[in-house]
């Protein structure tokens, strides 16, 4: 994940003026509120984003084709992130936010980004020192929240990259996991005392953890006790395999926990998108499922018709899907371009604005289509893992630091966006 920036305030009259392994802790926790968003949502859009400080800046510098692009970009509704700050700083962003939200009859979308350890320590490093400051914070962040509505989407990476994963050793003992997974409850915990806030809990995307590994984390850390999971922050993968995936997981979240009595506690027999029992061995590894290529996925559908069934809807887990820099999907890079890791995560070239932000997705357990990482924000200062290297050679430069705005890349996937960007006719 990025961490944006604080930014200077523009006055808000301009755009206008432009047009997160331990078990779950064992003690009787309630079950979720049913928060779900209504039919109508519509989702806060910030006059002071990014977007709107570009248009204003390529409007006085006479580039009218910029300054068009960027208040396209900035009529949509984005995620605020929450990344540090004291916890009567972070209760005082918070409340100041989800009341400008209120004025404007919108519901905004808020990430929780402070879990120690954040980024294993790598681009997005920082989070707070211990588990007790982390505690503190997130419980003024949910002061902050009150009464009002808001959807809280709940650690980018920090489930899908446990302190245990970050490198071999990094916790020998266990206790950082520990610590990670019983935080991520708490959080979830504190927030759902909330009475119209719906939170999600980050579970990676769909080209990292296999079904039942990603569902046995959500489990240990609470999900149940949350409105749903969310998929794809930050990243770059085509929503139609995000919403394959998050179904798989809310299937296989049910299947371990309600499902017959050989398949409780086991998300692990769950089929994924790497491999499924119902496909024909073909000597591969994956028994002919390729995360890369949706069309052997169907191995894994049958192996849900075949051992799930039809669950009850209202008993399966809901989810959320970052579309803001998804509209091409996935980058993969010439072959033999790069000998190390190309990093196609990271500022993904020829990438583009995906499916617009909206509750009428489409789909029986997506709650919403989001943009919540920053459109136009860097992900680091990739390299593509050449050695020594500095300069990103997608981009002939050196790539702005995590979260510090890139106007040449926002423009860009503007102009990518697929389907095209129009301006956003219900913003206020």
């Amino acid at each position: 994940m990025r961490i944006p920036l604080h930014r200077a305030v523009l006055p808000a009259s301009a755009l206008a003026l432009l047009v997160a392994a331990a078990p779950a802790a064992a003690e009787a926790r309630p079950a979720p509120a049913s928060h779900t968003l209504a039919p109508d949502t519509r989702f806060y859009v910030d006059p002071d984003s990014d977007a709107a400080h570009q248009a204003f800046t390529d409007l006085l510098h006479g580039d009218y084709d910029g300054a068009t692009a960027m208040t396209k970009l900035a009529s949509w509704p984005e995620a605020a992130w929450f990344t540090d700050g004291t916890p009567d700083q972070v209760e005082s962003r918070v409340r100041t936010l989800v009341r400008r939200a209120e004025r404007t009859g919108t519901v905004p979308v808020l990430v929780a980004y402070n879990i120690p350890l954040r980024d294993c320590s790598q681009y997005s490093a920082g989070g707070a020192q211990s588990d007790a400051e982390y505690r503190a914070w997130i419980g003024a962040f949910a002061r902050g929240l009150g009464r009002s509505k808001a959807v809280v989407v709940l650690e980018p990476d920090g489930l899908a990259n446990l302190p245990a994963d970050c490198a071999p050793g990094a916790d020998p003992t266990g206790e950082l996991t520990a610590g990670r997974i019983a935080d991520l409850n708490h959080a979830i915990d504190v927030l759902e005392q909330q009475p119209n806030s719906v939170v999600y809990l980050d579970a990676g995307n769909s080209h990292w953890h296999g079904v039942g590994a990603i569902t046995e984390r959500l489990t240990q850390a609470g999900v149940g006790r949350a409105q749903g999971f969310s998929l794809n922050v930050s990243n770059y993968f085509a929503t139609d395999r995000s919403t394959h995936y998050g179904t798989w997981i809310s299937q296989c979240l049910w299947f371990a926990t309600k499902g017959p009595d050989w398949a409780k506690g086991h998300p692990d027999r769950c089929a994924s998108q790497y491999y499924s029992p119902s496909a024909p061995n073909d000597g591969q590894p994956g028994n002919a499922v390729n995360a890369d290529d949706p069309s052997t996925w169907h191995w894994t559908d049958q192996w849900y018709r075949e051992n799930v069934g039809t669950p009850p809807a209202a008993e399966l887990t809901h989810f959320v899907v970052d579309t803001g820099r998804a509209g091409r999907g996935g980058w993969t890079p010439p072959a033999g371009k790069y000998s190390g890791d190309p990093q196609t995560w990271c500022n993904a070239p020829g990438r583009g604005v995906g499916d617009r932000p909206t509750v009428n997705t489409g789909v029986p357990l997506a709650d919403a289509f989001l943009w919540i990482k920053t459109v136009g924000q860097s992900d680091g200062q990739c390299n593509r893992s050449i050695p020594g290297g500095t300069v990103d050679p997608e981009y002939g430069v050196v790539d702005p630091a995590a979260g510090v705005w890139w106007p040449e890349q926002a423009k860009s996937l503007v102009r990518e966006a697929s389907p095209a960007l129009g301006f956003n006719t219900a913003w206020r």
